[in-house]
């Protein structure tokens, strides 16, 4: 099982202005501690169940552009993006340019989106659910056209693109690797075995019947179950010590689980990414 970090919150001790460094520091020893994944929260207001909105968020591409630079090996994903924060052209050329710039090390992760707070604050549309998927499903459509290289007019109900032109093309071929989050049973995921190199389940949310869900999506499609690359989110306590941490690790590899990632308590001070590193990695990947 390979590991992941996810970071949620950017209310670090020594406030914004030690966040930069701070920010790096947490990156570099996760990257060499053997963390495979590096993932932020594509939001703009903090979420509640991190903290009031006030809190500090950074906008997510440009923190992974970041931490592009500040790493050579973890991938660098959205855990996940909110499809109708940015039209999909747009979206296609900023996964391919963090792609690009950090030597093959995207993915694209991306949801319908759900927090329409932040939307009504800034001013973002946020068309009902219904709606939102349908634009999910037509953003994935014209990321992977523009990854495959095809220029022709992409009219969509949503979207109309006269030249989907991708250029400088991603390094990651055929394309960045595609994480659809969400369990939602009829329509997200479906999407994934439609479209997705990847999913993100929450741990402790009847994930066995979501992944049996996601099996007979993929039987629906014609798709082989097995080639869906299966995330699970789950949050790293350290506290609870190596032996309960490999422990859960284990029930989520015995359900199909390929990756966990999540956040880490404590992540400013290091200590918990490098226990991690040290402690949990090399065992998780005989899982």
């Amino acid at each position: 099982m390979k590991i992941g970090l996810q970071i949620p919150d950017f209310s670090t001790p020594r406030g914004p202005e030690r966040l930069g460094a701070e920010l790096a520091t947490v990156a570099r020893v996760a990257d060499d501690a053997g963390f495979e994944y590096i993932a932020v929260m594509d939001h703009f207001f903090q979420i509640p169940v991190v903290g009031p909105a006030e809190k500090e968020m950074l906008e997510g591409y440009t923190t992974l552009g970041y931490l592009a630079a500040c790493t050579s090996r973890a991938t660098l994903v959205t855990l996940v993006t909110g499809a109708v924060y940015r039209d999909p052209g747009v979206l296609a050329k900023i996964v391919t340019t963090l792609d690009v710039l950090s030597n093959g090390r995207a993915w694209l992760g991306i949801g319908a989106a759900w927090n329409a707070e932040e939307s009504r604050g800034l001013g973002i549309s946020f068309p009902p659910v219904a709606e939102r998927f349908e634009r999910l499903e037509e953003t994935l459509q014209i990321c992977l056209q523009m990854w495959h290289g095809d220029e022709s007019p992409y009219r969509g109900k949503h979207y109309q693109l006269e030249r989907p032109l991708n250029s400088p093309q991603s390094l990651t071929r055929p394309h960045p690797p595609i994480m659809i989050g969400g369990g939602g049973e009829k329509k997200t995921l479906r999407l994934v075995a439609r479209y997705a190199d990847a999913c993100n389940l929450f741990a402790g949310r009847d994930e066995a019947r979501k992944l049996e869900i996601l099996r007979q999506h993929c039987d629906a499609v014609g798709r082989d179950y097995d080639t869906v690359f299966k995330t699970a989110y789950y949050a790293f306590d350290t506290s609870k010590g190596a032996g309960q941490i490999l422990d859960e690790l284990g029930a989520l590899a015995e359900l199909g689980f390929d990756a966990a990632m999540g956040s880490v308590s404590g992540v400013w001070d290091v200590t918990p990414v490098e226990f991690i590193g040290s402690e949990i990695i090399p065992v998780a990947a005989d899982l």
